[in-house]
């Protein structure tokens, strides 16, 4: 694997033999600000593996935090292990550490695998552990506004389809009833939308059918996209928009909080083709980040909400440029992404007089 060639400002290996840490910390860039991602915590197959997630999820991060309009750059972390079984006081500290060790150039948060209680452990260590807990002070869970701004997204494209940004009477296929998943739907049943779930966990959809007695479960992602809907939305694992899965869409609209959901960019073109209107997830997503962001100042779920709420008038940005410049919303993203990483991110190149 090409390291060097990644485009990455600085990838940090991180080995702790007495307590077990072995983790990869990579800058992606610190253009406009310090590099903001979270921890994820999962059992790569090698360290390989590792290297080469750190370096796509911090990639995305540096698009995330640039088209939210943040003064961050990005990063991302990853130790290897498994959260059930290795996480420990002493790994989450040694971790800490070199977090530490990086002098505010890496801002870390909760990721898969971690918590707010494991970054109130981290913090211990270091003063660039956020996300933490609101019992110490911290946001807390940040999945209500990450739905928050999927819901956001997924009007604006309705209102670039459709007219109007209300959900009432459109069917929603909704991947994934975890944290995020679960409060997307609470909205969209509020909004009027018709919902049809799945989730690997039967626990999850029992949860949601308890709340939501009108919302239908199918028995696996399969079946759930084969089912008749108006809006498409992946909020589990990665990859999940991949050429066979786009193939049999009903959808008009994809639009869901899972990160890096394009198995291939070339799926991008395909949704494009079949006149599949794709929400960039890392554009939709991003109300979780602006609530870690947010909690530097001394948090405030009000101005966090209220920022969050840009996010419908970037979207419908978003559509309209790649609608006139004869392009995929996420090649359209990218670009609006990258203008003010490049216009925004010289001004730390000039140094004011002391």
């Amino acid at each position: 694997m090409d390291v060097l060639g990644s485009g990455h400002e600085q990838v940090v290996f991180c080995s702790d033999p007495e307590s077990g840490l072995r983790a990869v910390i990579a800058i992606h860039s610190t253009a406009l600000g310090p590099a903001l991602g979270g921890t994820r915590f999962y059992p790569y197959a090698s360290e390989q593996a590792a290297v080469a997630d750190a370096l796509r999820l911090s990639t995305a991060m540096s698009y995330k935090n640039s088209l939210a309009g943040l003064d961050l750059g990005g990063g991302k972390a990853v130790i290897i292990g498994d959260p059930r079984t290795g996480k420990t006081e002493a790994l989450l500290r040694a971790y800490g550490r070199f977090v530490q060790a990086l002098g505010g150039r890496y801002l870390t948060a909760c990721d898969v695998g971690t918590s707010n209680a494991d970054l109130d452990v981290v913090a211990r260590e270091t003063r660039f552990a956020h996300g933490r807990s609101e019992a110490q002070g911290g946001c807390g869970d940040s999945s209500v506004l990450t739905a928050y701004g999927v819901f956001l997204g997924m009007q604006a494209a309705a209102q670039h389809c459709w007219g109007s940004r209300s959900l009432a009477g459109r069917t929603v296929a909704v991947a994934g009833a975890g944290k995020v998943g679960s409060h997307l739907i609470g909205r969209l049943v509020d909004d009027g939308a018709a919902v049809v779930v799945t989730d690997v966990d039967p626990a999850a959809v029992a949860r949601i059918r308890a709340r939501h007695p009108q919302v239908t479960a199918v028995a696996d992602t399969a079946a759930l996209v084969r089912t008749e809907h108006d809006v498409y939305s992946p909020n589990a694992l990665g990859g999940a928009l991949d050429e066979e899965t786009v193939a049999v869409l009903p959808s008009r609209i994809v639009c869901g909080g899972a990160n890096n959901q394009l198995a291939t960019p070339e799926v991008a073109e395909q949704l494009r083709g079949r006149g599949i209107l794709y929400a960039p997830d890392y554009l939709v997503n991003a109300g979780g980040v602006i609530q870690v962001e947010d909690e530097r100042h001394g948090f405030s779920f009000g101005r966090a909400q209220a920022k969050a709420s840009g996010i419908f008038d970037v979207a419908l940005r978003v559509f309209a440029l790649a609608d006139a410049a004869g392009i995929s919303p996420a090649g359209a993203a990218d670009r609006l992404a990258e203008e003010r990483i490049r216009s925004v991110g010289r001004l730390a190149t000039i140094r004011l007089p002391r």
